[in-house]
């Protein structure tokens, strides 16, 4: 396990992506000062304006990409849900739990089915 605290400008997806291992983002909190979310069956992410707290953020890390959800709250309550896109920038810190897999487990391939670039296990 590695924990990892983000600081204030950092953008959430591009310094996940930055730690360019294998492993799964176990649980992360915090703050944004803005955040573009994909939402479910939309091509172009959403921009949520801030301030907003870092309900849940999970994800895969391979080093050809992340795949990471997030659940986030406005200064009202109101709950956004969606795609991490880069342009989360943290507001205050993001502490996040990163569970770290061996080199070579995790790689992402276009799946022709779905037309993304999608998990690839394997065993080393």
């Amino acid at each position: 396990m590695q924990a990892l605290r983000l600081h204030p400008g950092d953008d959430l997806r591009l310094a996940l992506e930055g730690q360019g291992g294998c492993g799964f983002v176990v649980v992360g909190m915090g703050s944004l000062s803005s955040a573009r979310l994909r939402y479910a069956g939309q091509a172009e992410p959403a921009v949520v304006e801030g301030p907003l707290e870092i309900l849940t953020l999970s994800g895969s890390l391979a080093p050809d990409g992340a795949h990471l959800h997030a659940s986030l709250a406005d200064a009202t309550g109101r709950v956004f849900g969606g795609h991490v896109c880069v342009g989360c920038l943290v507001r205050t810190t993001a502490e996040l739990l990163i569970a770290s897999l061996p080199a070579g487990s995790l790689a992402r391939e276009l799946d022709p089915a779905t037309g993304y670039a999608e998990l690839v296990v394997r065993r080393p």
